[in-house]
């Protein structure tokens, strides 16, 4: 037995020829192994980075192109909207003006006319009009409605760049009509949504907490930024002014409103003649809110008359006003429950209704008087001092 000292390195024995081959074949197996997998993993690598080639679509359906066609018609006749506000800087300085909201707006005639929500441009210093050709212009506040949230703005623009929008009608409206709404929400570029009619005949406050009747509500998303901008029908018309959106989070839920077009035809014209809305009279005095709990207790609905002012339509008709006897009890007046067969039972009703009219046309009042129902026709005259 041999004996080596310790740490000292043991000679190898020498390898055999076929251990050696077979550890050489061994190695030339695994290179050829990896360089295969390697090889198709640089394949497949590079394959993946190429652009996969292109599916033909064939022509657009008919009611894609219908759409189409409907915003690049559109399109130009809606704008945007910039209000601007005051704020007073530091240390007394001068105030600046800085961004107070955003809006849409329709292109009503070709002398510059836009119309657009009263909330759009409520309490602004001063607003900017943007045209589809991202042109901008200084607008001046021509007229207000309150009370049905419309408003003018006027710019000066080259007529070339100014198109008006197409009028419908709103009276024949159905629901299930398809809808388009155009606008800038939440200050983007204009934006094109589609919907449907939902219901008609709504009724919604405006900003100044008085109704506004006949509002269209639609299905097409309506956000913030639309305010102001148009519905449309499939024929790219005008049908209403979109103006609010019932949201308890404050964007779309599907349930938006829009102040029907007949309704935003008759009063835009006015406020562009005269800046405000010449609503017609009945040249009569109606009871305090608390006088008009009367007809809920004699179990009617409408409201009472006060008074009847001389040389009014409602002297002339022979509308009646409440009185005292000799006696000292009270006649009551006239209770008017009804404008044309529309119902109304608080004087915000009555006034909204009132609205639908014009100086000179004639209504049809029914009225309880006596314990029994009556209808009188009126011809409403232009408001004069102290008159309803």
């Amino acid at each position: 037995m041999t004996y080596y000292p310790e740490n000292e390195p043991r000679p190898r024995r020498p390898e055999s020829e076929g251990a050696f081959l077979l550890r050489l074949l061994i190695l030339l197996a695994l290179a050829t192994a990896v360089g295969f997998f390697a090889a198709r993993w640089f394949e497949r690598g590079n394959y993946a980075v190429q652009p996969r080639p292109i599916t033909p679509r064939g022509d657009l359906s008919e009611e894609e192109k219908s759409t189409i066609a409907i915003f690049k018609q559109s399109n130009p006749s809606v704008v945007f909207i910039t209000t601007l506000g005051e704020v007073d800087n530091n240390f007394g300085e001068a105030t600046s003006e800085v961004r107070q909201g955003t809006g849409s707006g329709i292109i009503w005639d070709d002398a510059g006319d836009i119309v657009t929500n009263f909330h759009v441009v409520q309490d602004a210093n001063s607003a900017q009009v943007t045209l589809w050709d991202h042109s901008s212009y200084p607008a001046q506040l021509v007229g207000v409605a309150r009370d049905n949230d419309l408003a003018v703005v006027r710019i000066n623009a080259p007529k070339e760049k100014l198109h008006p929008i197409p009028i419908g009608k709103s009276s024949d409206l159905q629901v299930g009509q398809k809808t388009f709404a155009i606008g800038d929400p939440f200050g983007l570029d204009q934006s094109l949504t589609t919907g449907i009619i939902s219901a008609l005949g709504r009724t919604m406050n405006s900003v100044v907490n008085t109704p506004i009747e006949d509002v269209i509500q639609t299905q097409a998303p309506i956000n913030p930024g639309n305010s102001g901008g148009p519905l449309l029908d499939s024929a790219g018309r005008l049908i209403g002014v979109n103006t609010a959106i019932l949201s308890p989070s404050g964007v779309n839920a599907g349930i938006g409103f829009a102040i029907p077009v007949d309704q935003v035809n008759r009063i835009v014209p006015q406020l562009i003649a005269s800046g405000r809305v010449t609503r017609p009279t009945l040249g009569v005095q109606f009871a305090e809110p608390v006088s008009q709990q009367i007809p809920q207790e004699l179990g009617v609905s409408g409201v009472l008359i006060v008074g009847v002012r001389p040389n009014t339509p409602a002297a002339a008709a022979g509308l009646r006003g409440t009185t005292r006897r000799a006696d000292g009890t009270i006649a009551l007046g006239d209770i008017i429950e009804k404008v044309d067969d529309y119902p109304v039972t608080d004087l915000n009703q009555l006034f909204a209704r009132l609205e639908h009219y014009k100086p000179g046309d004639t209504v049809k009042l029914t009225i309880w008087r006596d314990g029994s129902e009556s209808e009188i026709s009126v011809k409403l005259a232009e408001p004069g001092r102290g008159q309803e």
